[in-house]
């Protein structure tokens, strides 16, 4: 069985730019994961991404939601590494509040 999280970030941005900045965030976390991935599916579909990868021979399936003052984060952890979910759960939501933390 798996094991689903839900993080929830505010931000002040508005729709477009936290889009934007999620964006440059995910390309960041591909060009510095990719190698450790054996397969990555991502797809934009208007403003939700949806993803797909294996690591460690498991599949982790996520979803991020854009809106307009706050970004949704989905993931759904395999058994094997639902041991991880709290460490995860709390590396999105610093990584994700330090990401659309409004620059002024």
């Amino acid at each position: 069985m798996s094991r689903p999280l839900t993080v929830t970030i505010p931000h002040t941005l508005g729709r477009a730019a936290a889009r934007k900045r999620v964006e440059e965030g995910i390309a960041q976390l591909r060009n510095s994961y990719a190698g450790q991935f054996t397969s990555l599916e991502e797809n934009w579909n208007g403003d939700r991404f949806d993803c797909r990868l294996s690591v460690f021979k498991q599949t982790i399936s996520g979803s991020v939601d854009i809106g307009d003052d706050a970004v949704t984060v989905s993931i759904l952890l395999p058994i094997f590494l639902s041991m991880l979910a709290d460490k995860v759960t709390t590396l999105i939501q610093q990584r994700g509040q330090g990401l659309l933390e409004h620059k002024g």
